[in-house]
């Protein structure tokens, strides 16, 4: 069988953990991908530890017994998450981004795959310690950013509807006030989708009032789960009453001045 040199093994090692993130990998993967012994995939794994450490690109975290092996934890260096916060509130402060109504146009920015990889790095790393078994948003425009979150934490991405689909069987659905206009609205999820017992981080784009937050923390207590974390691009802190406090942000948006021109502000909520 082939023989590889250690930069080649340190190299698809890396490449494989980075794209498999929070998964558990036996070391016996690598032994036999690389025809190595177990001492020399070690040796290469302190390696690859101490130079993600280093660019604070994340860690690996070693788990002990049979089932056990190696994991890589995302991580976004402080450094990286100022600078992508501060670009995106250049960005958005352009004037012709405000749309009838005061409202801040942010689409194009949701689906944009560079931006939100970004994003879900950088709210992913608030959540890595909490047991999270998944990660839920509620359609459609919070879907791109909660789905690298997901992705980022290694679990199931839930997707809330605001009605019923015949396609999803069963549902559970509740009614919720809208903290921003105090219009009741709905909304449901399959009956199928959450075990009891999980714990669930709720990521969305935008948070006004946390209104829907709440929501989705009241639909979680009818699957007998806990919402553990809430994370948002955007937090507009024009709002005086917020409904939840427990949350993450990247940007703040505070209103527009008086030539409406959007103010936008590093959060002082994001995790540094």
């Amino acid at each position: 069988m082939e023989k590889f040199t250690r930069n080649q093994r340190i190299s698809a090692i890396t490449k494989i953990l980075i794209e498999n993130p929070n998964k558990i990998i036996n070391l016996n993967r690598f032994t036999e991908m690389f025809n190595a012994a177990k001492s020399t995939v070690s040796e290469d794994l302190i390696a690859i530890k101490e130079i993600l450490l280093k660019l604070s690109l994340g860690k690996i975290e070693t788990i002990p017994g049979a089932a056990g092996g190696v994991r890589y934890i995302g991580g976004v260096s402080e450094e990286e998450s100022l600078r992508f916060a501060e670009e995106l509130c250049m960005i958005l402060k352009d004037r012709e981004r405000i749309i009838p109504g005061n409202f801040l146009y942010v689409t194009d920015l949701m689906f944009n795959p560079d931006v939100i990889s970004k994003a879900g790095k950088i709210l992913a790393s608030s959540f890595n310690n909490k047991g999270v078994n998944y990660v839920v948003t509620v359609e459609t425009k919070g879907i791109p950013l909660a789905y690298e979150v997901a992705k980022m934490l290694g679990v199931q991405l839930v997707v809330v509807r605001r009605e019923n689909k015949v396609t999803e069987g069963p549902t559970v659905s509740i009614n919720y006030v809208s903290g921003s206009t105090n219009r009741i609205q709905n909304m449901t999820l399959s009956k199928r989708t959450i075990n009891k017992g999980s714990n669930c981080i709720f990521i969305d784009d935008f948070m006004k009032a946390g209104g829907t937050a709440l929501g989705i923390m009241n639909l979680l207590k009818e699957f007998e789960s806990n919402l553990v974390g809430i994370g948002v691009l955007i937090d507009n802190i024009e709002m005086d009453r917020k409904l939840v406090d427990n949350y993450v942000s990247i940007i703040e948006f505070e209103g527009l001045d008086g030539e409406d021109n959007a103010i936008l502000n590093v959060s002082k909520k994001i995790k540094m």
